[in-house]
Order: C-alpha cells, then sequence, then structure tokens
C-alpha cells in the first residue's frame, strides 16, 4: 500500500507537467474558482452552525461545563478541552464530506472530460463524442458519489462519537483524514473505469484492491487546501489528472 501511495502522490507532479505543457489552465481555473467559491461558503456555514451544535447541544445540552466547574479540576479541564479539539476537527471532515460530494456531483461532466483528455494525450487514444454515454458517465458519477458519501457518512458518525471519549478518541481525526482520503480519491480513479465501459463492481473491485492509490490522491487533495486561494482552485482538477495517470500507467 505504501509503494502504491507514493504513486499517487507523485503523480500529482506529473499532473503538472501535462497542464502546463498543453496548456489545460483554463479547464483548472474555471471549475477551480466555482470549487472556490463553494468552499468559502461551506466554510462559513460550518463555523456557524457546527459551533452552535458544540457550544448548545452537547456542552450545554449534557451539562459538561456545569460538571467541569464543580470539580474544578485542571487535569479533567485540559482533557475535555482537548477533546473538544478533536470533536471540532472530526466535524470539521464530516462537513467537508458533504459539501465535496456535491461538488463531485455537479463537477462530474467536467471532471470526466478532464480525465478523459488526460488519457487521451497519454496514449494518443482518441474517444469519440456521445452525447447519449456523456449522459450515463454523469449519471455514473452521481452514484458512485453517492454510494461513496453513504459509506462514508456511516464511518464518520461512528468515529464522531468515538472522538467524543477523552484519550481514546484523541486518534480520530487521523482516521477520519484517512477515511476521506480513500473515498475522494476513489471518486476521482472511477473517471479512468467509467470511460472504459467497466461496470460499478469492477471499478470498487479494483480500488478495494489499489487502495493506496486512491487514499494517496486523497491526501494530497487535502494537503493542497493548506494553501488559502490558489490551492482551493487548482486541488480538483489537479486530482482528477493525477488519478487518470495512475491508472493509466499502471
Amino acid at each position: 500500500m505504501l509503494k502504491e501511495i507514493i504513486i499517487s502522490i507523485a503523480a500529482y507532479g506529473k499532473a503538472h507537467a501535462i497542464i502546463r505543457n498543453h496548456k489545460l489552465w483554463k479547464w483548472i481555473f474555471l471549475p477551480g474558482l466555482l470549487y472556490m467559491l463553494l468552499y468559502i461558503g461551506g466554510l462559513y456555514v460550518f463555523f456557524i452552525s457546527f459551533r452552535s451544535v458544540v457550544s448548545e447541544r452537547i456542552i450545554v445540552g449534557l451539562g459538561i461545563s456545569q460538571w467541569l466547574e464543580r470539580y474544578d479540576s485542571g487535569l479533567m479541564n485540559f482533557l475535555f478541552s482537548f477533546t473538544g479539539m478533536v470533536v471540532w476537527l472530526v466535524g470539521a471532515l464530516f462537513y467537508f464530506s458533504l459539501f465535496k460530494y456535491i461538488w463531485l456531483i455537479l463537477g462530474s461532466p467536467i471532471f470526466s472530460w478532464l480525465s478523459e483528455k488526460t488519457e487521451s494525450l497519454v496514449t494518443g487514444k482518441v474517444y469519440d463524442f456521445s452525447m447519449k454515454q456523456w449522459l450515463k458517465d454523469m449519471g455514473r458519477g452521481v452514484k458512485i458519489a453517492t454510494r461513496n458519501l453513504l459509506w462514508q457518512s456511516v464511518y464518520l458518525v461512528a468515529l464522531l462519537l468515538l472522538s467524543l471519549i477523552p484519550i481514546v478518541g484523541w486518534a480520530v481525526p487521523f482516521l477520519a483524514l484517512i477515511i476521506e482520503a480513500y473515498y475522494f480519491g476513489f471518486s476521482m480513479l472511477d473517471y479512468s473505469f467509467e470511460r472504459k465501459r467497466e461496470d460499478m463492481g469492477m471499478s470498487i473491485l479494483y480500488i478495494g484492491q489499489h487502495k493506496g492509490l486512491a487514499i494517496g490522491n486523497g491526501i494530497v487533495f487535502y494537503l493542497m487546501h493548506i494553501i488559502p486561494l490558489a490551492g482551493w482552485v487548482f486541488a480538483p482538477a489537479y486530482a482528477v489528472i493525477a488519478a487518470t495517470l495512475t491508472v493509466v500507467e499502471e
């Protein structure tokens, strides 16, 4: 798995070379700008709503703040404060997951085209455009995104509950990030199988056997968000091009 993660991470460098050499910048900026605006909106909604949920329904509702005041323990205050940060991080990943799948559904037509264009540039193979097939591929992208959203939500809700436990739950953000990365990379890799007319079952089987390719792709996608604005704009298109390269060169 580690080898596959490294291969998938290295594919981002190759993706940059493809974009630069073939002047694909407009196909990076247009969806990227839309993604950035939606991302900023998602962050705003998260900070407003999740903060209210944590502070009013969990801390106050469960009587945690009153309990801490009663015992006045520095250690307990530290444990619950740190646990609160963990819950916040897992909640942020959960919100981001929901936002991400909305974008994957909306951006499916562009991502499908970018994946096809990348393979054509690398292999020279040209795919004939078919509106019927294009619409069918879009439908498949929606199905994959919905499937992954449901499975990922099950895992993240379980992890969110686990994160409420002091000390034990401190490893949860790392596990949640790996799950996030895997399911995002899954969606990016599937565009290549979609184009090859592989059914969803074959795609699920292949990616399940090559989890490192999906995880590596998703990890870099998330790391790019550390860079404000520029990282948000470039992350989606770079991810789908890099994922296509890993499948083509596999």
